[in-house]
């Protein structure tokens, strides 16, 4: 029962135990893919915009297996990110369904609004 609060109030547990789990395996990886992530992964968690914790460990889940795999190929990081690393991870994030904060913005702006309408009347 308390842990269906605390879940409650702090999000699912279990999600938390995986993006601990995936900052793990980030720590382990060389550098320069290290570095890669930590940008990336900033990047996402500022402006990614991403609402649903499960879609934003989706994703990270898919940048450390990327990262991972690149490691492991020898791939350069500008093979990876291109000469735009903007572009490259808003195509990432546009590739992930899910809803943004934007989402709910615009459907809060939506609903505040149609309160309005209905509660002032109209002319």
């Amino acid at each position: 029962m308390a842990a269906k609060w605390i879940e409650l109030v702090t999000g699912s547990l279990d999600e938390k135990k995986a993006y601990r789990q995936l900052k793990e395996r980030q720590k382990r990886l060389p550098s320069p893919y290290l570095e890669t992530a930590g940008a990336i992964e900033r990047y996402l968690m500022s402006v990614g915009g991403v609402a649903e914790s499960k879609a934003l460990l989706d994703m990270y889940r898919d940048l450390i297996e990327l990262m991972e795999q690149s490691a492991a190929d020898a791939t350069p990081v500008r093979d990876i990110v291109g000469d735009d690393p903007v572009e490259f991870v808003e195509t990432f994030i546009a590739s992930y369904t899910g809803k943004t904060w934007m989402d709910k913005e615009r459907m809060r702006l939506r609903d505040a609004i149609d309160r309005a309408d209905t509660q002032g009347g109209t002319s």
